[in-house]
């Protein structure tokens, strides 16, 4: 098996939903999981991680459209209305 890139773990994030984030995060685990702690693509699968993460506590990636305003009335109500980058607080 060839060594993991980067485009593999673009590949594999790029379709991210929250849905899907925690499976998805699981599988850029396993491919880098032979790296050595300073490789390139190891430390940029770690933040590909991370993304996942949030994601998974957020509504949408939302990366070209800003996010609907928590100001709005009921957004309380929503309990995943939050963008990647400003997921909701964890209960």
């Amino acid at each position: 098996m060839t060594a993991p890139t980067i485009e593999d773990i673009d590949a594999l994030v790029g379709p991210a939903t929250p849905h899907f984030a925690y499976q998805i995060r699981a599988r850029v685990r396993e491919t880098i999981a032979g790296l050595p702690e300073d490789d390139p693509v190891r430390r940029y699968a770690e933040e590909k991680i991370e993304l996942l993460d949030r994601l998974g506590h957020a509504s949408t990636k939302a990366e070209n459209s800003e996010p609907e305003s928590r100001e709005r009335i009921g957004w309380e109500t929503i309990p995943s209305s939050a963008p990647e980058w400003a997921p909701l607080p964890r209960r």
